[in-house]
């Protein structure tokens, strides 16, 4: 019974790792395509048209402060036409997370 235990945490385990690790890779896809252009592909935004949009970097001290929530709300308010879902917003998330480290 201890093996099977074992092997079932080990499995699940591995599971989650994986899953974390493919949404940071959608993410970084949906960033590439809807985010990119203005906050640049590192999050800095550097780009002149983050400085025409007013754009933070996600390295701000208030960025950083920010909550996954806050985060999600932003991506929301920000898309009027071509929104992504909120499954991808929760991976741009993630992925916005890993940016900041």
């Amino acid at each position: 019974m201890t093996i099977r235990f074992r092997a079932a945490a080990v499995f699940l385990l591995a599971t989650a790792i994986a899953g974390t690790a493919l949404a940071q890779t959608r993410g970084a896809d949906v960033f590439k395509a809807k985010c990119a252009r203005c906050h640049d592909a590192n999050g800095l935004a550097t780009t002149p048209m983050a400085k025409g949009t007013g754009a933070k970097s996600f390295k701000s001290p208030e960025l950083m402060k920010w909550s996954d929530d806050q985060f999600f709300a932003y991506v929301k308010k920000t898309y009027r036409t071509n929104a992504p879902t909120d499954a991808q917003i929760k991976d741009v998330v993630a992925y916005i997370r890993q940016l900041q480290k």
